[in-house]
Parts: structure tokens; sequence; C-alpha cells
């Protein structure tokens, strides 16, 4: 039985490759990114990526996943409409593309069928500018709901993005950049995987890169914020399906800033092939060392996207072992996380392991009180088995919780279950931005 003292808890770095946080560039990849006008202040808001397909004209595999919200904006709309018509067959959220627009300031969420006509208009004048077919165009936005797109700037911002398309890793840090609303920072991801291909095949490597933003309104529902990952591995889109869910499940899935599912949540995962190859086979070696490296890609982003939310002084990280399952055990940790209380007790400073407790009680999973055990910033402040609350040195638990990062763990003593989330504490910066910032 896994328990809290015994065993690091997964998904942790020891069972994931090692991650680099800097914007590198998979092989058949190029962006381009500027400031098209659509946001006020003049910053970056436009970016685009284009994937090479060689010969083919289908495009390159993608995969994706979607806001859970009732009101999805007419990006999202548009994208899960265009994977649709790229199927071959079956149905589901991936599929084939040429490349992405993305944009920033504007949501074009809750604007009507004439939202939906200006996200076609762009995905037609992007598809005419690189060549390819509308459906073969995804999209992102992100920015105040109720507000349309301002099309003629976004068509003449990707007349001039797409002859200046760049495979450079700099071009992929723009992109990143003109994402952002009110992020303090880019957030970008990568890792480089050795794989071993099979008796005959030489051994290769995959390189898995990615971007995203989003540090308020986010606590994804299957779904993400905005996210784009990349690889340069060659995979059918059914694979990229089954990897991304995966991934986002234990990672983006486990992701709560403010308690706030937005209506544009989405995260692509697009694969070149460009190392060369054959498909990698589901099951295989290859098929696991790539949901390792995207899993590991995806969970520093949301790790980045908590310790930047907004107002955040401090990550939070919930850890729970001795669930029953997995399933129970992120449940639990998400439910931590999300806990105002508790993460108004971190901003305080507060080892408050009763609003921990309280929290976990939440989820609607079992709990057993005495064979519950807590520790907050390495400290065992609660032990069901031996009676409950411990004595503990309130001073020096708040001296520890005064790092950058606050590690929460809990072992519930009912089975192997494990699993985390990740947060960040309530500040009085959260309610004033969020009282001056429209969304």
């Amino acid at each position: 039985m896994t328990t809290l003292l015994e065993q690091t808890l997964a998904p942790l770095p020891s069972r994931l490759p090692p991650v680099e946080r800097r914007a590198v560039m998979p092989a058949g990849f190029a962006a381009a990114a500027m400031a098209a006008g659509i946001k006020a202040s003049g910053r970056p808001d436009l970016g685009i990526v284009s994937a090479s397909s060689g010969e083919s004209t289908r495009g390159v595999p993608v995969a994706g996943i979607f806001t859970t919200n009732a009101l999805p904006a007419a990006p999202v709309r548009l994208s899960k409409k265009h994977l649709s018509a790229t199927l071959r067959s079956g149905v589901g959220s991936y599929g084939w593309t040429r490349g992405l627009v993305s944009t920033s300031g504007s949501a074009n969420a809750a604007t009507g069928e004439a939202g939906d006509v200006d996200q076609a208009e762009i995905a037609q004048h992007f598809a005419s500018a690189l060549g390819t077919r509308p459906e073969q165009t995804l999209a992102l936005s992100t920015g105040v709901i109720g507000t349309r797109l301002p099309v003629d700037a976004v068509a003449a911002g990707i007349d001039e993005l797409v002859p200046r398309l760049s495979s450079e890793d700099a071009a992929l840090a723009a992109v990143a950049e003109a994402i952002c609303t009110t992020d303090s920072r880019i957030k970008v991801a990568t890792v480089s995987l050795p794989v071993d291909a099979g008796r005959d095949r030489a051994p290769t490597s995959f390189r898995v890169s990615g971007f995203a933003k989003g540090v308020g309104m986010i606590h994804p529902r299957m779904a993400t914020m905005l996210s784009v990952v990349l690889t340069d591995a060659p995979a059918e889109p059914v694979l990229l399906h089954e990897i991304l869910v995966s991934a986002a499940t234990r990672t983006w899935n486990q992701l709560s800033v403010d308690g706030d599912t937005s209506t544009n949540d989405t995260v692509f995962l697009l694969a070149s092939g460009a190392a060369g190859g054959t498909a990698v086979p589901a099951g295989s070696q290859a098929a696991r060392a790539l949901a390792g490296g995207i899993e590991a890609v995806a969970r520093d982003l949301a790790r980045q996207q908590a310790a930047d939310g907004e107002g955040a002084t401090t990550l939070i990280t919930c850890q729970v072992s001795g669930a029953v399952d997995e399933i129970a055990a992120r449940a639990i940790a998400r439910e931590v996380v999300s806990s105002s209380l508790v993460k108004a007790a971190v901003h305080g400073r507060d080892p408050n392991w009763g609003r921990i407790a309280a929290a976990a009680g939440n989820a609607g999973m079992e709990i057993d009180p005495n064979r519950l055990r807590i520790a907050i910033a390495g400290s065992l402040v609660f032990d069901g088995p031996a009676g409950g609350p411990l004595g503990f040195d309130p001073a020096a638990v708040r001296a520890a919780m005064q790092a950058p990062e606050l590690l929460i763990r809990l072992d519930l003593g009912a089975g192997d279950g494990i699993g985390e989330a990740f947060g960040c504490d309530l500040t009085e910066a959260y309610v004033v931005e969020n009282s001056e910032y429209t969304t």
C-alpha cells in the first residue's frame, strides 16, 4: 500500500522525463507573432503556427480538448467543426491541420452568429495565405467576453506574418507571448525523448514543446485553458487524442486558480512526423515514451500557470496517496487546492490542517479520519492512526510556508490510489485585479 511517508507520489518528475523551461521549436513547424491592434495596450496579440506536412495535402495529425462550459466561444466551435471535417472515419476531437491562429484581447465568446462568421473569415484568410483549405485551420482566442474580433486587423496581421514564418525558437516564444492576457510571463516547456524504436530500427529521439496561457478564470473540466503542444514524432490522430486526454486528466484538469471555467478553454497537440519513421504504434515503447514526454510538458505548464495565478504569491501542490484509486486521489487533491479557505490560509501562512481536512471531505469520496494523515510543508500535523491532531511547532511550519511553493500531503490509508493537483494562494491582489480588469 502506498503511504504518505514511505513512497514518493506520482505523477512527479521522477516518473517523467526532465523538462526545460524554454521555447524550442520542434522540426516541421514554423511560427510568427505581432501586435495587430486587438489589445488597446499595443502588446502582441496575434500569433500563427504552421505545420509542414511534406507532400501530403491533408496536413499533420492533431488532437484537441475543449471547454465543457455550456457557452463555448466561436473559436472552440470552429475548431471542433474543422476537426470533425478532417477525420477520415469515426467521431472525435482529432483530425488533420495545416496550422492555427491565436488571438488575445477578445474572447469572441457570446458574440452570436456574427462571432462565428468573424472566426470563419479569419480561418479562410489564413488558409488562403498558406495555400490550404479553411477546414485545415484551427483557432484559439482569449480576452474579454462579448467583444468581437476586429477581422480586418487580424487579416492584415496574417498577411504580414505568413511571410515571416520562422522555425527559430524565438518565433515559438513570440507566439507564447502573444497569447497572454493577465499573465505576468510566458509559459513554455520542452523535453527531448530518446526512443528505442525496436530491434529493426535504430534508436531515435522525439522533441515535445509546449506553451500555455491562463492565470485567471482557471478551473478546467475535461479541458484546459489555452495551450499548444508540438512534437516532431510520427503519430496518428487517434493516438495523439488518447495521449492528450490522459495527460490533461493528470495535469491541466488538476489545476485551479479561482474555480471558474472559461468559455474558451482549448488545448491542441500537433505531430509533424519530422523526426522520421513510421507512425508510432499504440502500446509500443515509443508510444509510452511519447506519452510521458507530453505529460511532462503538460504538468510543467500547469505548474507554471498555478504559480503565476492572478495575485498569487505561492504555488500550492497537493499530493494524495493511499486512496482507493487514482480517481479518488485526484478528486481530493483538486478539492483541496480549489478551497478558498485553504488558499486564504496559505496566503496568511496559517498551518490550518482543519481547512485542509474539511476540503478533502468535500470531494465526495470516502475518508476514514482514523486513517487520515496530513502533512504541511513537510511537517506531519494530523495523524489519524495516532489519535488525530499532533503537537507541532506552528512557528516552524509558518516559516516553512514562506517558500514560493507549498506542498500539502494527505494519506488516506485505504488503498494504492495516488494523485496531485496544483493551485495558488488567494490574495487581496486577486480581488483588486479582477475588480479593475473586465473579462
